[in-house]
Formats: structure tokens, C-alpha cells, sequence
């Protein structure tokens, strides 16, 4: 399980992603009491968004603390309902999740603030359309979560880069993973970019989720799979010198 490492001086935890190179970009890991936003790199790899932030909210998931979801009637429609069997596999058990939907997009900042201030929620996840969400609703957003001590969690629809609170950016695209030992799929492979980031560097990860640890783990590179050319069989496999002409 992720550890929740020790708070920096100013009181601020930190949950580790479990990976190491990741965790020291992120000042010790993933901040709490704080704001982040994850979007997709491109419009179809919104489930891979989608993905990322409930493994976030997993993390944060410590001391019986629940999750809250909010969405609006229109992200429903046009993503489609939360699938609670996914979400149970991803490590999110139901029981600890907590979903609210408002009638329009731009109701939904309103309840969020309000869930990030009660010390019940871990994780409160917002789904957002377009650029809703602004500078001013976000600092507001921040404040209450670090009064809450829970994590805010904006997950974008679509890519987005309008300047606003959150402490970290991450644009999210899906990645081939690896295969379990009967050659179907394993872990959920994410190819992550972390493009706003307050206590560290930027960078690029390749990240698989290991819910059974409730960690990340580094991804490997899946093998080629497209077919190789096989070495003639009757010429030597030593480069042969370049004749001169002329």
C-alpha cells in the first residue's frame, strides 16, 4: 500500500505514487491538503483521465476517509455513467464512494468546495467540461482543500491549458501494458506527462497502476510485435566492404 510519507515544514502531506523518480519530482510525492488537475493528452484518451484520477483518489483513501465524485448531467451523457465494477478493480471500493450530479457543468465547483472542507473527504473529483473552471474558483478550491486536508482533484474532458490553482497539471494518455500469463491484459498503463508542477521539475513517465498495492509501479516497454526479418541464410552476417566505381 502507498505510503503517506511525512508532512514538509509547512504541514503539507505527501502521498507516495511509489515511484521513486516521480515522488522526488513531486517534492516526496503527491501533495495533500491540495489541488490538481488531470486531462487527457488528446479527446480520446479520456478514460485514460479518468483512470489516473481514481488512482489518485485511491491513494488518498487513508483513515476511513470517503471519496466524493461530482458530475453534471452533460458529462454523464456525453462520457457516460461511472462503471462500479471498474472502479471496485481499480482499488475504489463503492462503499467509500460518494456520487453527486448536478443539473449543469459550471454548478459543480460549488459542492466541491464544500466537500473539500469536510475532513471526511479524502478525495473529492470534479469532472469538468471546456475551460470551467478559473483562476479565482480555483484559489477558492485550494483554500478549502487545505482546510479539509483532502486532495481536489479537477479531471478535464478535454485538454486544457488556461492558467488556474492547482498545485500539479497531468495530461494523461493510454499506453500499451504488459500481458498477464495467459496473454490477456494486465495492469492499466498510463503514458503521463506532468506539465505544471509547484515544488519540482516537470517530466514524463511511463506508469502502470498495481491495485493489489494500491501503488504505481514503472512500466516496461511492451516487446515488438511486429514480425522481424530473419538473417540470409547464405551470405555472411559481417558487413562486406563498399566496392569503389568510377
Amino acid at each position: 500500500m502507498a505510503a503517506v510519507t511525512a508532512s514538509r515544514p509547512g504541514g503539507e502531506a505527501r502521498l507516495s505514487l511509489g515511484v521513486r523518480s516521480l515522488d522526488q519530482a513531486l517534492g516526496g510525492g503527491l501533495a495533500g491538503g491540495a489541488l490538481h488537475e488531470v486531462g487527457p493528452a488528446a479527446p480520446r484518451d479520456g478514460g485514460a483521465a479518468t483512470g489516473l484520477a481514481t488512482a489518485f483518489a485511491v491513494l488518498a483513501l487513508r483513515e476511513g476517509r470517503q471519496a466524493v465524485w461530482i458530475r453534471s448531467d452533460f458529462a454523464a451523457a456525453e462520457a457516460g455513467e461511472l462503471y462500479g465494477p471498474g472502479l471496485a478493480l481499480m482499488g475504489l471500493s463503492l462503499q467509500r464512494l460518494i456520487v453527486l450530479r448536478v443539473p449543469r457543468p459550471r454548478d459543480a465547483l460549488w459542492p466541491m468546495e464544500e466537500a473539500l472542507q469536510c475532513r471526511a473527504a479524502g478525495a473529492v473529483v470534479t469532472e469538468l467540461m471546456g475551460d470551467d473552471g478559473d483562476l479565482t474558483a480555483t484559489r477558492r478550491l485550494a483554500l478549502a482543500a487545505g482546510a479539509g486536508g483532502g486532495i481536489g482533484l479537477l479531471l478535464r474532458h478535454q485538454p486544457c491549458r488556461a492558467a488556474n490553482a492547482a498545485t500539479t497539471r497531468w495530461e494523461v494518455a493510454s499506453a500499451g501494458g504488459e500481458r498477464d500469463g495467459f496473454g490477456g491484459l494486465s495492469r492499466p498503463t498510463f503514458a503521463v506527462s506532468l506539465t505544471k508542477n509547484r515544488h519540482g521539475p516537470t517530466g514524463q513517465w511511463r506508469l502502470s497502476w498495481d491495485h493489489h498495492e494500491r501503488a504505481f509501479v514503472t512500466a516496461a516497454l511492451p516487446a515488438l510485435s511486429l514480425p522481424v526479418a530473419a538473417a540470409p541464410r547464405h551470405r555472411s552476417s559481417r558487413p562486406q566492404p563498399l566496392a569503389r566505381t568510377g
